[in-house]
């Protein structure tokens, strides 16, 4: 259980909860979370730091092409990292490479920008299709080669049947998020303060837990019990009655004794 403030973005918490994990020896191989947790840069930091797939919904393409379905998207755009240039879809290539620069966001990836020239883009026959800035030239957006790399490779993996099937597991978790926010009121806290707020969740967490194990139905196998240990083992041979809380265990029961009989007679 995790407990940040308000304004915390919640991937900035997820470094933190890897490395609780892992001082416990708890580190799972893959981590289904929300789309809240998978911006670039804590995917590849789990993976780097902590061997730990993080999966989740990542974000799409931001660009107007993109989210319109026409034109052309920044995919659509071939990105030369080793040259420092991009093509266009028309064949024109780059005339700048700026970056990365930092962003205000602190879950967006650094930016690299780069710039068509107004010369290139005026006179060509699909500039319609690919900018409506006022002077004509196109400008494309896109993260470091690691990052870009990595955000090519998760937004195909997502749309495969095996990571779906996968990731429907998360379903339990919402559930679980969904009876703690509607069940338990824990939306609004009773208490100020970070500390006492963080005890009302695990205190709430526990009780989830113990209404769902109580929930649980008992088992359909009998328990095979415990091995006797080597005193209990001494008192059966000797035919020696056991004390009440010893009958239980084991596999060779003791003598019984008579309802009357006290605790202070089994004294050896």
């Amino acid at each position: 259980m995790a407990t940040t403030a308000a304004a915390t973005h919640d991937s900035q918490g997820l470094s933190g909860i890897h490395t609780r994990l892992a001082r416990r020896g708890l580190l799972p191989a893959e981590h289904l979370v929300d789309a809240g947790y998978t911006s670039l840069p804590h995917l590849e930091q789990a993976t780097r730091e902590h061997q730990v797939a993080v999966s989740g919904p990542l974000r799409s393409n931001p660009t107007r092409q993109h989210r319109q379905n026409e034109g052309f998207a920044r995919d659509d755009f071939h990105i030369d990292y080793d040259r420092q240039q991009v093509t266009c879809p028309q064949g024109q290539v780059s005339a700048g490479w700026h970056g990365p620069y930092p962003t205000s966001s602190p879950t967006a990836a650094p930016l690299i920008v780069a710039r068509l020239a107004k010369n290139q883009c005026r006179p060509c026959p699909a500039r319609t299709q690919c900018t409506s800035t006022a002077d004509s030239a196109r400008t494309v957006g896109f993260p470091p080669k690691e990052l870009h790399d990595l955000q090519l490779r998760v937004r195909a993996e997502q749309q495969t049947p095996e990571w779906k099937t996968r990731y429907a597991v998360r379903s339990g978790v919402e559930g679980t998020v969904n009876e703690f926010a509607h069940g338990h009121g824990i939306r609004r806290c009773r208490y100020r303060g970070q500390g006492k707020d963080h005890i009302q969740l695990v205190l709430t967490a526990i009780a989830v837990n113990i209404e769902r194990l109580s929930g649980l139905p008992p088992a359909e196998e009998t328990p095979t019990p415990r091995r006797p240990t080597a005193f209990q083992h001494y008192l059966d041979q000797r035919e020696l009655p056991r004390p009440k809380s010893w009958r239980t265990l084991g596999t060779c029961p003791g003598p019984s004794r008579s309802p009357t009989e006290s605790s202070s007679d089994l004294a050896v």
